[in-house]
């Protein structure tokens, strides 16, 4: 089995209780682990693979609340920071029409650094990077740059999710998209929603979408749908893959379940990079992403609600 390192950000989110007024007139918030590349560690080692994340959080208890969680869900946390920047944290209230209201205060997350012994670990294992808050700037920019040119001499198999994140984003969606460009161009799989597909191809027609994004560079792109499953495409193989129906009550961290679990898959094979030529293999690994993503929509956050491997096999 295949260690998979994720990098990117590991956060607090602190959700307002009583949605459905701005955060103006929130109250109350509940403290929850944050951040997709760590979600996605954490969902693999519950299924029982071998994750290991590299970000940096702030040296307070904060901080150590992060490294906890990851670690009582099987995370090896060894290559993880501290800084004396406080942990970064993020306030998010649903407001009355539905739609999200959000004040993000960046901290740690921007201070990791690149850690040149990593690189050996690197060889013939898998990188995920996950992009939320890394190509915001900072050290985080700048060892996640560093550690793809690794990944790719080390001849690791890599993953990306752009993480669109409309709120960081706001009137700079074409700077958003010219640093995906580089990882597009180098991963082996790419896993992206439909918002972030369209944006970053240019196109709105599936058809278009995955030929632009193919000619960019991956060899694997999925594209996630919600209840209507994903979407599998490679240079010469298409197909919708259905999910499994079920009640949902918090979509938070469903697309990284689903990333995860398609991940610890492709970690069991004796060589990732052969994943593309097996079309009906990557099907039938796609079906049970879908499901571990529907599952944890089923309950209330995404750590907690993240399933284990009885759940999905």
């Amino acid at each position: 089995m295949k260690t998979i390192y994720c990098i990117g950000e590991l956060l607090i989110d602190f959700v307002a209780e009583n949605q459905g007024n701005d955060l103006s007139k929130a109250e109350v918030f509940t403290k929850k682990p944050g951040g997709a590349p760590a979600n996605v560690a954490c969902a693999i080692a519950k299924l029982g693979g071998k994750s290991k994340f590299i970000g940096c959080v702030g040296s307070d208890p904060f901080g150590s609340f992060l490294l906890d969680v990851l670690e009582k869900n099987g995370v090896d946390t060894t290559l993880a920071q501290r800084s004396k920047t406080f942990t970064t944290l993020a306030y998010v209230s649903i407001a009355a029409d539905g739609e999200r209201d959000f004040v993000f205060s960046r901290g740690a997350d921007k201070k990791l650094k690149y850690d040149a012994s990593v690189k050996k670990s690197f060889k013939d294992n898998m990188v995920h990077f996950g992009a939320a808050t890394a190509l915001l700037g900072g050290g985080l920019e700048q060892a996640y740059s560093r550690y793809l040119f690794d990944a790719l001499t080390q001849k690791a198999f890599i993953s990306f999710d752009p993480n669109f994140r409309g709120d960081l984003w706001k009137d700079e969606e074409k700077t958003f998209v010219k640093k995906c460009v580089h990882f597009i161009e180098k991963a082996h799989l790419c896993k992206f929603s439909l918002e972030e597909a369209e944006l970053l191809s240019g196109e709105k027609e599936l058809e278009k979408v995955c030929a632009v994004l193919h000619e960019i560079g991956t060899r694997i792109i999925t594209i996630t749908l919600g209840k209507k499953g994903t979407v599998i495409s490679t240079p010469t193989f298409k197909k919708r893959v259905a999910s499994i129906e079920v009640d949902p009550i918090d979509t938070t961290g469903a697309g990284d379940a689903f990333i995860g679990c398609l991940l610890y898959q492709i970690s069991r094979l004796e060589d990732p990079h052969t994943i593309w030529d097996d079309t009906d293999g990557l099907v039938e690994m796609i079906e049970m992403a879908n499901k571990a993503g529907a599952i944890t929509t089923t309950n209330f956050g995404a750590i907690p609600a993240l399933p284990g491997y009885d759940a999905v096999f």
